[in-house]
This record gives C-alpha cells, structure tokens and sequence, in this order.
C-alpha cells in the first residue's frame, strides 16, 4: 500500500507525550518520540545506528536521546553527539533520520514526506485550544486491525450509524435523510439531515431528555489525508442549530501499517445544556460509555470484520456494489488517487533507475 508522505498525521495527544521517550510505527516506519529540556517535541527514526537498538527504551538527557544499549546519545537532528566509550570517536554514519514534528491544538503532529513541512497547512482544529474544558471528553485512543482507509469511508457514510449503532446514534425512521457532499481542493464536507424524528439516545439525553421528535443534522468534514469533524446535534422540528445542542467530534487516523491505524478521537459538546448535580456527572459518564460502546464494541468490530474479508482470497470482490450512501467515501478515494498521483510524478527519481 502507497501511503501520502508528505502530509502532516497526528502521532499522539500532547498529553501523552511526557518526559519518557514514546514509540509509534507511522506509515510502517518506527519513530520514537520524546521532548527536550524546553518541552518541545521531537522525533527521529527508533533504532540506534550502532546495533539497532530500540531508542525508546533509552532516557532524554538534557536534549538528547541516550541509548540504553551502549550510551550513543542522539541530538534532535539525529546526529550522533556523544561516544562515552574509548577515543569517543563518533563514526561519519552515526546519525538516524529526524522527523519535522509540530505541536497545535494540543496534538502531536509529524511530517513524514521530503517536501518542506509547512505548519500553517495543518488542519484547523483550535476548538480544542478555545473550548470549556467541561466540555471537552476524555482525549483518547485505540489501534484498530484495519488500513486507516475503512474508517475514513465509515466515517463519511453516517447513514450506518441507523443500523450499526441503532438506538444510540440513529434509528430506522432516520434512514431517509437530506443528504450533500461538497468537495473543496483536498478536502470535504458529507452532510445528513433527518426532520422530525423521534430522538437517538444520545441527542435525547443531550437536548431535551422527553422522547419527543427533533431534526437531527450531521455535517462530517474530512481534511486529506485522515483528519475528521463530525458537527452533530439536535434542535426543536424546524429551529436553528444554535438553539438545540449537540457534539463537535473529532477523528484523526494515523496509519500504522497496510492493516493497523492508530485512531485518535476526543469531543466537545456544543450549547451544552444543564440540569443540576448529579445529573450533570452522570450525563458525562453516560455518554462516555455510549461513545466507547459505539466506537469500540460496534465500529471497530465492524471494521476489523470488513478488513478480515477484504484480505480474504477466497471472497469475490471484483464487482463491487455501489449505494447512494457511498458518495462522500467514493469522492475521499477520487481525491486521494489524485494526490497519491501527484506525489508520485513529484518525487525525485533515484540516481540508480536514473542511469
């Protein structure tokens, strides 16, 4: 499988980044993640240049990486700056690649490509830096069995959610819906809309708590390569978005290898609404519990599922059904066919193939 390089993928919550160097396999490489003295994150490729040794397992000293092996200390470049052994001499190929590594809206985001990193091109996720921390859910994440594609496509069709998450995050009246997808450059917008329709559980218990009928809207926005915003919420039949309430939900999908992707996800609550303690307490830990039911119990089953039979040989998967529900995660496939594409004719040929 072709990954994008040359994009910015999210490796951890900064949270989850302290003062132990962390692994991640990203895009099938092994990196190790650590900060220096001044808190600022870095990343290099996790294996000593002298035997292999994982860097992770070592410790930061001052701002550099020791390894835990034979004590070869790596700077944030990833040159070799320290041989406590004999002459100390530091051989010319001591030294391991280094990784352009930016921290915003309190994630840890890396560069895996050859082209020049640019920040500014990071998706806009400031909610996270503006928002209510009462507001904020627990910043999380798992690893599911299953190429990061398959949930970006499940994440784009929210028409599953009436029958793999029925009861929770849809129902059977809201299989019919208003439904768009809007494409700008490398990005898109799928949105769904459901009009007086008895609640889902979950916007029951955000909105009015009485069963009675709301317009549901979803609007999921994807930014290439796999960083999602799913908008979603309730309001009275006919109102306006502003007056009804609902969760800003946020998904970003790293790929670990060809079958494996790191999946990040964390939610802000928008116009929350309040009855008092201890309802409030247990509201959020309802809804905790039905966001891991979701995600945990319903998608990753589903998905690890899907991958299992896509890899499987002995299942016919020549012709492939297409259903209107598909066109956010056909349009996603469009669109990073064409930046695989450019990238390819973009990359420098090597001396070998060249001669």
């Amino acid at each position: 499988m072709t990954f994008l390089r040359n994009a910015w993928y999210v490796a951890m919550w900064s949270q989850d980044l302290g003062d132990t160097p962390q692994p991640r396999r990203i895009l099938d490489e092994p990196l190790v993640f650590f900060r220096t003295a001044d808190g600022k994150a870095h990343a290099l490729i996790d294996a000593c240049p002298h035997r292999q040794a994982p860097l992770h397992l070592g410790k930061i000293v001052g701002d550099r990486v020791r390894c835990q092996y034979h004590g070869l200390e790596f700077d944030t470049a990833g040159a070799c700056v320290r041989n406590p052994h004999a002459s100390g001499r530091i051989p010319p190929n001591a030294k391991v690649r280094a990784y352009p590594v930016v921290e915003k809206h309190t994630l840890v985001w890396v560069w895996m490509g050859e082209a020049k990193a640019d920040p500014s091109t990071i998706p806009d996720f400031s909610l996270f830096d503006t928002a209510d921390p009462a507001t904020v859910s627990r910043k999380e994440w798992m690893r599911m069995k299953a190429h990061y594609y398959r949930i970006v496509e499940n994440l784009l069709d929210l028409s599953h959610a009436n029958v793999l998450h029925e009861s929770i995050l849809g129902n059977e009246e809201m299989m019919p819906a208003k439904v768009g997808v809007e494409q700008n450059g490398a990005s898109l917008k799928v949105s769904r809309l459901n009009e007086n329709v008895p609640p889902p559980q979950l916007y029951n218990l955000l909105f009015r708590r009485d069963d009675a009928p709301v317009d549901v809207w979803a609007n999921i926005f994807w930014y290439a390569p796999s960083s999602l915003l799913n908008d979603t919420g309730a309001t009275t039949p006919g109102g306006r978005h502003e007056d009804g309430t609902g969760v800003f939900g946020a998904h970003f999908l790293t790929p670990e290898t060809a079958t494996t992707t790191l999946y990040h996800f964390a939610a802000v609550r928008q116009n929350p609404r309040t009855w008092g303690e201890p309802i409030d307490s247990e509201l959020r830990a309802l809804l905790s519990e039905l966001r891991h039911e979701a995600f945990d119990a319903q998608d990753r089953v589903m998905i690890e599922g899907q991958q299992r039979n896509m890899d499987d040989p002995a299942i016919n998967k020549e012709r492939p059904i297409f259903l209107e529900v598909d066109a956010g995660p056909t349009r996603f496939r469009r669109i990073m066919d064409e930046l695989l594409r450019q990238e390819q004719e973009a990359a420098p040929i090597p001396a070998s193939a060249a001669e």
